[in-house]
């Protein structure tokens, strides 16, 4: 067996060994190698030892009132933003909201002003596609042509 200390993959199989979460056939295996290496050893003898302590640790009893205290504490708790903006906030609504919707409009006025006609069609992308096709053939078809001409003339370089 591989130590599970030496692969991540197999370090997983050790944890599940000591959550008590592995089957009896690898249960066995891993007690084996445990006997034999110090290193898991060490771990799992660690892990047992935090398993037992919480096992064996009894959360005090919370007091009578804690939930009230608890509630009262949300109640009065406060953000920085609200703790800044409270004395301004019926303010802000009355003026800001009025004055936020005059610059929308004004903002979508300048843009009509500004492009008033509708936007131009785009060519579709097939079309220059192609086009690109169409002006690609006739290069080859004009390369033709002059490989032809320069294979007539006598003493021409051939290409």
């Amino acid at each position: 067996m591989t130590c599970p200390t030496e692969t991540p993959e197999s370090a997983e199989l050790l944890l599940a060994y000591i959550s008590r979460k592995l089957d009896a056939r690898s249960r066995a295996t891993l007690d084996e190698h445990i006997d034999t290496c110090p290193a898991c050893r060490e771990i799992a003898g660690g892990q047992k030892f935090v398993w037992q302590v919480l096992d064996d640790w009894e959360a005090p009893p919370a007091s009578a009132d804690f939930d009230r205290r608890l509630y009262r504490r949300i109640e009065e708790e406060r953000s920085w933003w609200d703790r800044l903006a409270g004395p301004w906030r019926p303010m802000l609504f009355r003026r800001a909201l009025p004055i936020a919707a005059a610059a929308v409009l004004v903002v979508a006025a300048g843009v009509l002003l500004e492009r008033p006609g509708a936007a131009p069609l785009a060519v579709p992308e097939a079309v220059k596609t192609q086009d690109q096709a169409e002006q690609a053939l006739n290069e080859m078809e004009m390369v033709r042509e002059f490989s032809a001409i320069v294979r007539a003339e006598p003493g021409g370089p051939r290409i």
